[in-house]
């Protein structure tokens, strides 16, 4: 058995302690983005947004925010969804109660990773198209929990069908492990795509036999390098034939 100064020292222990820091450097952030945001689409028009108590306001804040997460997109590939993002963590928590874990390679599965790819879609043409409207009258008198309840009373249909679809999706993740980041999270299927060219990684060797071993521990009911694979690190030490290492893609493989 290990000792407990080597569970400290775990790749998933040092990952559930980053991601708790970052809850505390993030988590007001994604609260304020799913139940106070204004916009359709959250976090990218917080500039422009009245919600001053919103962390999202502070210029620094919001733009250093903007500019880790594409950089470390192209150079760990999807670890943000792993190690930092709070609604992810959030996800990861709840979705070790889960009923169904859908750790498998169905093909339906897949198939519903496609939702990812349709959010995305439909966030491009909400902002792009659209223009991204507000959609919601930010009101902030009283109780602050008092304000967001009459925030949701006077918001379109539009931003309370949003909020509502968003807040029972990441509640699914009881009853499907992860549903939010597998199947619907836009940032997550822009992550998908430039991951493609992602330096740094989880990777899959040429000594795979297809043993499933890193599947049946995965959290998001995946393998190293395929859809939905977050560089978490969990599935390092479960390979029997140490086909699973971090580090950039071998040319022969």
């Amino acid at each position: 058995m290990k000792s407990l100064t080597e569970k400290l020292y775990t790749v998933p222990f040092m990952r559930r302690l980053i991601q708790l820091i970052m809850v505390g450097g993030l988590g007001k952030w994604a609260f304020y983005g799913i139940f106070r945001c204004p916009f359709l689409v959250p976090f990218v028009n917080c500039q422009n947004c009245p919600i001053l108590t919103c962390w999202g306001r502070l210029t620094a804040y919001f733009y250093t925010a903007w500019l880790i997460i594409p950089i470390s997109a192209v150079l760990i590939g999807r670890a943000f969804c792993g190690w930092v993002c709070p609604v992810g963590f959030v996800n990861q928590v709840l979705g070790k109660a889960a009923i169904f874990k859908l750790r498998c390679n169905k093909g339906l599965i897949r198939f519903g990773q496609l939702g990812m790819v349709i959010m995305v879609v439909a966030c491009a043409y909400i902002y792009f198209i659209l223009d991204n409207p507000r959609m919601m009258v930010p009101i902030r008198t009283g109780e602050f929990f008092n304000s967001i309840y009459l925030s949701f009373q006077h918001a379109s249909p539009f931003w309370l069908i949003r909020t509502i679809l968003i807040i029972a999706l990441i509640v699914g993740s009881l009853i499907v492990a992860n549903a939010w980041c597998r199947f619907v999270c836009p940032a997550g299927g822009l992550f998908e795509i430039v991951k493609k060219i992602s330096v740094f990684g989880i990777r899959k060797s040429s000594a795979c036999d297809n043993c499933d071993a890193c599947l049946h521990v995965c959290e998001m009911g995946t393998r190293p390098e395929e859809m939905n694979c977050n560089n978490c690190g969990d599935c390092l030490h479960v390979c029997h034939n140490n086909a699973i290492y971090w580090g950039k893609k071998k040319k022969h493989e």
